[in-house]
This record gives C-alpha cells, structure tokens and sequence, in this order.
C-alpha cells in the first residue's frame, strides 16, 4: 500500500485489509514522504490492532495470522513505493491497494482459488466498483454476464469498451513475474501500472473472476489524484510506450486500446503552451478512423482559446458541484 497525503482515508483502507476473511497475509504500507498526519493514522492503527490481538508483530511472524509494518521513504513516487514494498514481501503473490481505495471482506478468499482454478496465469484480477459522488456502480468490463471467471485476453477485452478491465486495487500478480518485468517503472507517475500489466499480458495468461470485489474511489481530491495532473512528460506513460511500436503495428485491439488512451489523456498536454508540440506528436500517431466517438477529434481542431475558456468554466462548474454534494451528505 503505497501513502501519501491520504489521511481521511488511509484508516478505512487498512482495516479493509485486516477484515479479510483470508487471514494468512502481510500488508506493508509504504510511506512516501507524507506531509500530512497518514502516517501517524498508521501507527494507531497498527498499534491498536496488535493491542487487541488482531495481528502478529512485524519481529513474530506466523503463518496463520497477518503481518503489519510500515517502512518510509523520501518523496521518489507511487513506482518506488511500490517496488520498495515488494522487495520486502515474503510471499509467493503480491497484490496491490492504494490508500484512498479499499476491499471486500472476501477479495482474498476468492482471489485464492481464483489462484488454484487457473495455476497457469501470471496475473489475476476481479471486477470492481467505481466509487464517484457517493455512489457505487460496478465497471462496465467488457464481458458477458454468464461469464463467471476463466482466462480473458486482457487488451480484446479492453478495447471492447475503453473501460480498463484490470484495475491496481483489484489485481494480483505472481512475485516472480512482477521481479522479471522489472516491477513497475520508477520514472511514472502516471499509467506506471496500464503499462506493467501490458507487459505482463502479452507474454503471459490472465485469470478474470467477474465478481466486483474492490472499490476504486474517484470521491478524492484532485490535488491527491494522479488523473488530471500535467506531469512532466517523463513521467507520463504516453511518452513510454515506443517499445509497442512493432505490436501496436500488427495487433489491431492493441492499436485501439492505446489511440483511445492517447486521445483521452493527452487533451490537459495539448491545452498546456508547454508541451502542446509533444501532445501533437502523440496524437498523429493515433488512427482516428477508429476512434469514436468524434468528439474528441472536434476537441482537437478547435481553437486552443476556445478550448480553454471550455475548460476553465467546466471545471469551475464540477467544484460548485462538488461541495454542493458534500454540504448534502453533511
């Protein structure tokens, strides 16, 4: 669990952990030069659980019971933290929670013998509820309701609908092939787990069990969200992905996944006087005879100013709504 600045949420993330009714595990929160106090809401939490018998020490481990620790970090990045944590880990599989996010009581359980039904994989994942003005509504995945679980080819079933059928809240991944992957690239900040499971899936088998049994909470702050950032352009996965150039060339799902990722997630770069030339590169390589619907190429061939004064106003409308929606539930 990599943190930081995640204070009002952290708590409810870790004891999602420690509900599990799978209990033979080890959750490592990795603190990543938090300014707030999430690491201090750790130590209670850690403190209180091991008080009450709930867990082992991290010094005692125990096979039957769950293991807690909390390392820290200078600020290197949601990459590192990750990669840090499982340099440490001493099990065979490795999952993955942010600390806004949180799980079902049974995500384990179910993710085990999803493990045991299909031993060949490398990657496993389940279904997951999207999280957004209070409301939880399962994302729409592209497969069928009579599918219960079994292997998918992940990019076929990403470029279905555009909607991303592995989600870091809800996937586990075998140690080893995340060490041979070389983990998640420490340079991303953004799209660093899109592009580990790319690399997983076109070299190795899938499991999919088509249960939601995580949440991916899009109620955060937009200044603790890494979505709609405009990160340098070194640490944005759209200016990695040359290494699928040759692929992208001869797999036509593969081509769509990535020109729909291209042009919904370059628009805040092409806005930005500073790398509007490296967002215009991104976009002529993108087939817009496949992409629908139009709307975004119009985005594109309206005027900058337009375009911004567009913006501005949307976004200026979405805060207005968005307290109006907190001043409700209050």
């Amino acid at each position: 669990m990599p943190l930081y600045n995640k204070a009002p949420y952290v708590e409810k993330a870790i004891r999602s952990v420690l509900a599990q009714t799978f209990q033979e595990f080890e959750l490592i929160v990795v603190d990543d030069g938090s300014k707030d106090n999430s690491l201090e809401i750790c130590h209670g939490v850690l403190n209180a659980s091991v008080r009450r018998g709930v867990l082992n020490t991290p010094i005692l481990h125990t096979p039957e019971i769950c293991d807690f620790q909390i390392i820290e970090q200078q600020n290197a990045g949601v990459s590192t933290a990750r990669n840090n944590g499982v340099k440490i880990a001493r099990y065979e599989y490795v999952a993955f929670l942010d600390a806004d996010d949180w799980w079902e009581s049974t995500f384990l359980e179910e993710m085990k013998k999803l493990i045991i039904d299909f031993p060949e994989a490398a990657m496993y994942a389940s279904s997951y509820f999207i999280v957004k003005n209070g409301n939880h509504k399962i994302a729409p995945v592209a497969l069928s309701p009579n599918f219960e679980s079994g292997h998918i080819d992940y990019i076929k079933t990403y470029a279905e609908r555009l909607c991303m059928p592995i989600w870091t809240g809800a996937v586990i991944l075998r140690k080893n092939i995340f060490n041979e992957m070389q983990g998640f690239k420490s340079q991303l900040k953004l799209g660093e787990d899109f592009d580990l499971w790319l690399r997983i899936a076109l070299n190795y088998k899938v499991a999919f069990l088509n249960k939601p049994l995580a949440y991916y909470n899009q109620d955060v702050e937009l200044q603790n969200r890494a979505i709609g950032k405009v990160y340098d352009i070194k640490h944005n996965y759209l200016w990695e992905m040359d290494y699928l150039a040759e692929e992208e060339a001869k797999n036509k799902d593969l081509k769509k996944v990535l020109d729909g990722i291209r042009v919904t997630s370059v628009y805040m770069y092409f806005l930005s006087d500073k790398y509007r030339e490296q967002a215009r590169e991104i976009l002529n390589k993108v087939d817009w005879s496949s992409q629908s619907p139009e709307l975004y190429k119009r985005y594109y061939q309206t005027p900058i100013w337009w375009q911004k004064f567009k913006f501005i106003n949307t976004q200026y409308l979405l805060s207005i709504k968005n307290r109006i929606i907190k001043h409700i539930r209050k």
